[in-house]
């Protein structure tokens, strides 16, 4: 089974917590980790400025695609950011309950 860590930002630690909940409720994700930070970008020809939380979930490949669709279903923003990097290499015991956790639970 091939692994990735999905990243998204959301404009609050509210929100990240329920969508975050939501993905893990529906085995979408194993788990997620949080991150405060501070974001610069353009939006609609203006500069903006504002802080938000990193959303990095672990996931494998074969629910990108669900997992995505969800995303931005219950995400606030009109384009949200959503990558994937692959897990190239991992401890087997962490890979052995990311593959549990996300077909059967642990």
């Amino acid at each position: 089974m091939n692994f990735l860590e999905v990243q998204t930002t959301f404009s609050s630690r509210e929100e990240a917590e329920k969508v975050c909940k939501a993905l893990i409720e529906e085995r979408l994700a194993a788990c997620v980790n949080l991150y405060d930070t501070r974001s610069m970008y353009w939006w609609k020809g203006m500069i903006e400025e504002e802080g938000e939380v990193i959303a990095v979930f672990k996931t494998s490949e074969d629910k990108y695609d669900a997992l995505s669709i969800k995303l931005k279903e219950l995400h606030s923003y009109e384009i949200p950011m959503i990558v994937a990097v692959p897990i190239v290499k991992g401890s087997r015991e962490y890979l052995s309950w990311l593959e549990e956790s996300l077909e059967q639970g642990v």
